[in-house]
């Protein structure tokens, strides 16, 4: 059993290394603005996320019944640290992830809002004194 457990365990670092690294080239794809290959990183993502939740429900059961039993090895309590430390590093990859998409939304927002005044601007005419007009007639106005 204490085998089995320190394999899974073995297995769940692994998986959060490979976690860590495709965080990582997420964030360069975002950066990159890789829609197509993003969007290819993000359904291996999900895969080892998949994994992951799958190899944490088959250690639960194991580590609480060798946890019960005073049966918990030194490489096994070491492997689980390793994989605290990885998880909290997922956990800041992906906060500085979403941090990078959000400022991309921010920077389409702005974008957007320029190119709106941009043709506002255009769109103005000039009455008798002078002074700039819109044309009041907006998409799907007739005269």
């Amino acid at each position: 059993m204490t085998q089995s457990l320190q394999s899974l365990v073995e297995q769940q670092v692994e998986q959060l290394s490979q976690l860590s690294s495709l965080l990582e080239q997420e964030l360069h794809l975002i950066s990159t603005r890789d829609a197509e290959s993003l969007m290819s990183l993000l359904k291996e993502k999900e895969l080892t996320l998949e994994a992951i939740g799958e190899t944490d429900n088959r250690i639960d059961p194991l580590y609480r019944d060798a946890k019960q039993n005073d049966a918990l090895t030194d490489d096994v309590e070491q492997g689980i640290d390793k994989a605290k430390v990885l998880l909290e590093d997922c956990q800041y990859r992906t906060e500085i992830n979403q941090k990078a998409v959000e400022q991309g939304q921010l920077r389409l927002t702005h974008l957007r809002n320029l190119m709106l005044e941009v043709r506002a601007k255009e769109s103005l005419t000039y009455d008798k004194s002078g002074k700039p007009k819109g044309t009041g007639l907006g998409p799907g106005v007739s005269a």
